[in-house]
């Protein structure tokens, strides 16, 4: 049920996004003026920079993904594989991965951590879950690609799911002689049995929101990118078509609904003189109407609630992300331009690739609270004022999985011991992590 508090909500985000999507340039001549002036245009440009850039091709449609795992995969069959009574290199595998079912922070994940502990789980898929729930969810990826270049998206990624691997491995074999009791788990339903349709669906999403956000590079530098770049929308398009596809005839979604939309899509990109971006916005305005009035009673249900999931979603994320963008453009402002925070400051603790550096951004990113998301514009700050490749990747590793209010929490959840050899495992990878990776990009 759509409530007047969600119609309130809605309004004043569409006319949030639309002041700052259309934020004259003069009005921050206007208030950049010092001392602090400047420090304010800063974070009100970056907002701007966000809205035109991220919002509409970035972060909208992995609200749309993220919501739809949540409904679509079976969150109790995934508990069930982390039991210790499961195959234990399975069980690191699935609670590696699990966190890309999830958007939390390091604080919201701890409930979620705590039931699969208490359950039962072993150690080391339960801790390889509570790594990865904050660390690797697909719109923190997709945003830190979208935003920090897809390199240093890639190596989160793939650190993220190596770390959980890895402290996993070594939580497990350290308390191997820890008995454990799986029947919680074991007592969980099934559910979730078209995985083959789930796959393809979200694949054909990903597949949406990686071309649609293909990024644009001189063609002497990498041809067959440049090529890519070429056919992005053509890319988007044949994707979003398989996803329409899967929706009408493996979800039982209503044909005709999802071929008008189709339609229009296509007769707006040949036809109307609107930007791609506008195209792209309308026809997730689509999906939405599709999902909420063009489906059949048995799957209305579902389809609503893969909707809800994703407002809840945007509802949470979005105001803090809001705040987040604003707070590291004053401190720190954009790329090229300094913030209230003098630049040299930075490049004296995080500057290039040293393991001072390294470690300095792994210890404090575990200390600091991060809400869901404001990584990246901090560490776009912190890029833009000197700080290095390694210590961006340390600090993306070991920022958003740890801060002081989760290691407390966690403390009462496994004890004191184990928590510091957790914390010790993150805050060293961490530092590896961006030694390894300042290292490869400086050559």
């Amino acid at each position: 049920m759509i409530t007047t508090a969600d119609r309130a909500w809605l309004a004043v985000a569409v006319l949030g996004f639309l002041l700052f999507f259309f934020l004259p340039p003069e009005l921050l001549g206007a208030i950049d003026v010092r001392p602090i002036g400047f420090a304010v245009a800063e974070g009100v440009a970056l907002l701007h920079d966000y809205a035109r850039e991220h919002i509409i091709l970035c972060l909208l449609p992995a609200f749309l993904i993220a919501g739809g795992m949540t409904v679509y995969i079976s969150q109790a069959a995934v508990l069930r594989l982390l039991g210790p009574d499961a195959n234990q290199a399975l069980a690191l595998g699935v609670g590696s991965l699990g966190g890309m079912v999830l958007a939390v922070c390091s604080c919201t994940v701890l409930p979620l951590f705590a039931g699969l502990y208490k359950r039962g789980a072993g150690i080391g898929p339960a801790v390889a879950f509570l790594f990865t729930g904050p660390a690797i969810n697909v719109i923190a990826i997709v945003l830190t690609m979208k935003v920090l270049g897809v390199q240093l998206g890639l190596a989160r990624a793939v650190g993220a799911v190596v770390f959980a691997l890895v402290i996993g491995t070594v939580m497990a074999w350290i308390y191997r002689n820890e008995p454990r009791d799986a029947g919680g788990l074991a007592a969980l339903p099934d559910g979730g049995a078209r995985h083959g349709v789930v796959v393809l669906l979200f694949g054909a999403m990903m597949g949406v929101l990686v071309f649609a956000n293909w990024a644009a590079v001189d063609e002497s530098a990498s041809a067959i990118w440049a090529t890519i770049h070429g056919f992005k929308w053509w890319l988007a398009g044949g994707f979003g078509l398989v996803a329409a596809g899967t929706l009408a005839f493996g979800f039982g979604w209503r044909l005709w609904p999802l071929a008008a939309l189709a339609a229009a899509v296509a007769a707006a990109a040949y036809f109307a003189p609107v930007p791609p971006a506008a195209i792209f916005a309308a026809g997730l305005v689509g999906l939405v109407a599709a999902a909420w009035w063009g489906t059949a009673d048995d799957v209305r249900d579902d389809a609503r609630d893969w909707m809800a999931e994703s407002w809840s979603f945007a509802k949470q994320i979005l105001p803090l992300l809001v705040i987040g963008v604003f707070v590291a453009g004053f401190l720190l402002g954009r790329p090229g331009e300094a913030g209230l925070i003098p630049a040299y400051w930075v490049s004296a603790l995080v500057g290039g690739e040293s393991l001072r550096a390294n470690l300095f951004a792994s210890v404090v990113g575990s200390l600091m609270y991060f809400a869901t998301l404001t990584e990246v514009p901090i560490v776009q700050g912190l890029r833009a004022a000197g700080m290095g490749e390694g210590p961006s990747l340390a600090l993306l590793l070991a920022g958003p999985a740890l801060s002081l209010p989760n290691m407390l929490a966690i403390r009462a959840i496994m004890g004191t011991r184990k928590t510091a050899v957790y914390v010790g495992l993150v805050v060293v990878m961490a530092t590896i992590a961006g030694l390894i990776y300042g290292a490869y990009t400086a050559i």
